[in-house]
């Protein structure tokens, strides 16, 4: 597979009204998935014509990239904890408030059953499921919110790690053979400071990487026949972001050290730095390199794409590359500021390219 999609893509007009209608009481939830199941038919063939190798339901099922977690299980306040600063180049800034753990884990539904098996009959594409890090629902842990359910971070995230695997093992029975865990806070660990913030409240950023590792690990050993992929950004919510800075920091650690097989890359501005960190990547994994921007307007070219790769391919061999969006289109239900002729255009564009590179 030499393209791929992260996840996420805009939320169509009519599943934005029909959300609102469902909150107010306007419509049943019957009708409401009437027209859920529609917009999700709609952006499987927006990809599949797009060329793509291999396509997801846009997660247009959940309210935020995290919202199957959130949802599916009973224990969290959804919008009780820290918030986190997301800004632009133009010094927009937009706070978003993240979950936070307060009861005990237990199961209300599954978290992405139900998307998967929907797709898997509506595409002859390759499927992809979407689920979340340990390391990034570390942060729904609050010492103060949460302790009463969870002494330490430590016993809520060893819930949370066979929570996720039993997820992935139901997917997998069920004929699942792509999974991407989320990883965006990953980028908290290359920023200088978020490291310092780290180290100022008495945790060694470099230490807090290994633990993280091991957690995503735990939650991908043992499962076969599943190909998994990590995805690596610093934050997208509303075409902002949270973080900066290059994957040096980082990647001796997880690149070397982790199981993925893809590693599916940030790389299209000069907020990722350069291509340099590639060289830690251990034999036999593919680099997805994000080199279309699901938060800017502006187009990229094949041209100038076709030679990113060629720079990538010095370092990675070209048979192990792969092209994608940079992240999302809409990693939270607001989405970036793109229209959607845009978001088709750019798909387009990451298909165009594969093709071209890799035919």
């Amino acid at each position: 597979m030499h393209s791929d999609v992260v996840g996420s893509l805009l939320r169509p007009a009519s599943l934005v009204e029909a959300t609102g209608r469902l909150e107010r009481g306007e419509i049943t939830p019957a009708a409401f998935k009437a027209i859920e199941d529609a917009a999700v038919l709609d952006a499987v063939r927006l990809q599949e014509a797009a060329g793509l190798d291999v396509v997801t339901d846009g997660e247009l099922r959940r309210y935020a990239f995290f919202g199957h977690l959130v949802d599916a299980l009973e224990g969290f306040d959804k919008y009780g904890g820290w918030g986190i600063t997301f800004r632009d180049d133009q010094g927009h800034e937009a706070r978003v408030k993240r979950p936070v753990v307060v009861s005990k884990l237990a199961w209300k539904r599954q978290m992405s059953v139900e998307e998967f098996t929907w797709l898997r009959g509506r595409t002859t594409k390759p499927v992809k499921v979407t689920l979340l890090s340990a390391q990034q629902a570390a942060a729904y842990y609050d010492p103060e919110k949460s302790s009463g359910a969870y002494a330490t971070r430590d016993a809520y995230l060893a819930d949370l790690v066979d929570f996720t695997r039993r997820e992935i093992a139901e997917l997998g029975r069920l004929g699942c053979e792509y999974v991407q865990v989320d990883a965006p806070q990953y980028a908290a660990l290359l920023d200088e400071k978020f490291r310092e913030g780290y180290r100022q409240r008495g945790a060694d950023p470099d230490k807090l990487i290994d633990a993280c590792i091991e957690l995503d690990n735990a939650i991908i050993q043992g499962h076969k026949g599943i190909t998994f992929g990590i995805h690596i950004c610093r934050g997208n919510h509303r075409s902002m972001f949270y973080a900066s800075g290059g994957y040096d920091r980082i990647a001796q650690q997880v690149f070397g050290k982790s199981h993925f097989d893809r590693y599916l890359l940030e790389y299209d501005d000069d907020r990722s730095g350069t291509f340099e960190p590639l060289k830690h990547m251990t034999d036999g994994k593919v680099v997805v390199l994000g080199l279309v921007s699901s938060k800017k307007t502006e187009m990229e070219t094949v041209e100038g794409l076709k030679a990113r790769i060629a720079e990538a391919s010095k370092i990675v061999p070209l048979d192990r590359l792969a092209i994608s969006p940079q992240c999302g289109f809409a990693s939270t239900h607001e989405g970036n500021a793109l229209t959607p002729a845009q978001q088709k255009a750019k798909l387009e564009l990451v298909g165009r390219v594969a093709r071209e590179v890799w035919s």
